[in-house]
């Protein structure tokens, strides 16, 4: 697919991720021609999910020419023990503080708001999680809703794996106009579109 954009996406892949969540971003942004990687948080590029399913990113958060700077949105999909994994890997950590003081943007899906949460960086915002997560976030300052998406301002974040769709076609909208959404859905036979 032809780039649309010159802003590139990195999606975090941890041991014990949900791996319809993380693929399911790569995959529509893919369709919609934002760049985009899978980034690996351990040296090595395979990456086996919460359901036991291999898969090889494009890159480690190790490489010795990994930049954040070249990216303009960070995403971490949750699922257990992924999020705990994402949530220890302290680079990644810096670099989430890094972007929301930058105002870059940030997403999260199922429990991975829960980091941004106990990061201090939903601290008056409109967000959602997993419902086992979303008390985390309200602890932490968040005004907590029950939509399947919310999105304030530079950051967003959604319930979880049902909701993964509509997750990955709110960052298309992010970088691309509503036309390029509904394309999106339509290639995906997303009968909301139809």
């Amino acid at each position: 697919m032809e780039a649309q954009t010159n802003k590139r996406v990195a999606v975090f892949f941890a041991e014990g991720m949900e791996e319809i969540e993380g693929l399911t971003v790569v995959d529509i942004l893919y369709r919609a021609g934002i760049p985009c990687d899978m980034v690996a948080i351990t040296p090595e590029l395979t990456v086996v999910s919460s359901h036991n399913v291999t898969l090889v990113c494009h890159r480690s958060i190790y490489d010795v020419d990994f930049d954040f700077a070249s990216y303009d949105m960070l995403v971490l999909p949750g699922g257990l023990p992924g999020t705990t994994h994402l949530a220890a890997c302290t680079p990644l950590c810096d670099a989430l503080k890094e972007f929301a003081a930058l105002k870059k943007n940030l997403a999260a899906i199922c429990a991975a708001p829960s980091i941004l949460a106990e990061l201090g960086l939903l601290q008056g915002r409109i967000a959602t999680a997993n419902p086992g997560f979303q008390q985390i976030l309200a602890q932490q300052g968040a005004q907590v809703v029950t939509a399947a998406v919310a999105h304030d301002g530079t950051i967003i974040t959604s319930q979880g794996m049902a909701t993964a769709l509509d997750f990955a076609l709110e960052i298309v909208r992010t970088y691309l106009d509503e036309e390029a959404v509904q394309k999106v859905r339509t290639s995906v036979v997303d009968m909301r579109a139809l």
